[in-house]
């Protein structure tokens, strides 16, 4: 959604490519290029917005974790939900995640928070809204994104079957009401992060659960470590 051409991934395009056509949409990447044209910086990087659709190919999908918005700081989004580059502090909400999987699966903390390992194993990390500016946390929310991201998952919804969705928080668990549950795999649990984390998150057992899920209809389980930051590009 800028002044390049829309590229969003095959199997993706195929499925939301009508809908990147709607009014409303038309609409938002009316909105984003005004904002840019007034000098606001949004996030992340255009090339980066349909990030989690470009690593996790729909065929490939495997689990679904649901997000709201980007962060706001400089550097950190990069068109994951809770990831950020591997050279950028960890978030509280995504050191949240990481101690969880340590006390749930014993997997140590990594020294980095890029998840793109995980989405490239089939982790779609999804956020509602894709877009934000700088400094403004949720200042892209009603503009248009979240029929979109909607869309995305009625078709996951309608199409695949067995598939994990992770709902972490009030948020998420509202967009959790386009998932049929007994198609699909739904966890939920309150938000990771700092302001909640202690009331239900810590201890969900989620990440061992979404395997148990996944072994339990004859797939490998998923493998939520990750490399070390020296493995990334970015670091």
């Amino acid at each position: 959604m800028s002044e390049q051409p829309i590229r969003l991934e095959p199997s993706w395009k195929s499925r939301l490519g009508e809908y990147l056509q709607r009014p409303d949409m038309q609409q938002l990447s009316a909105f984003l290029r005004a904002e840019k044209q007034a000098g606001k910086h949004i996030y992340p990087p255009g090339p980066e917005i349909f990030a989690a659709f470009d690593h996790t190919p729909f065929d490939a999908v495997r689990v679904v974790i649901l997000g709201q918005d980007p962060y706001h700081g400089p550097r950190q989004a990069h068109g994951l939900c809770f990831s950020v580059r591997p050279s950028v502090r960890v978030p509280p909400s995504l050191e949240n995640i990481f101690k969880e999987i340590q006390r749930d699966l014993g997997i140590p903390r990594p020294d980095h928070g890029c998840l793109t390992p995980w989405a490239d194993r089939g982790v779609l990390l999804l956020n509602s809204v894709l877009t934000v500016e700088d400094g403004h946390a949720g200042s892209h929310q009603g503009k248009g994104w979240e029929g979109f991201t909607d869309a995305a998952i009625a078709a996951l919804n309608g199409e695949r079957e067995g598939l994990v969705f992770l709902l972490w928080g009030s948020y998420a668990q509202r967009k959790g009401e386009l998932i049929d549950s007994q198609r699909h795999c739904v966890l939920k649990s309150v938000h990771p992060s700092p302001l909640s984390a202690h009331r239900g998150f810590m201890g969900c057992g989620h990440f061992s659960a979404v395997n148990h899920y996944l072994e339990s209809r004859s797939q490998l389980p998923m493998d939520w470590s990750l490399p070390p930051r020296s493995a990334f590009q970015d670091s």
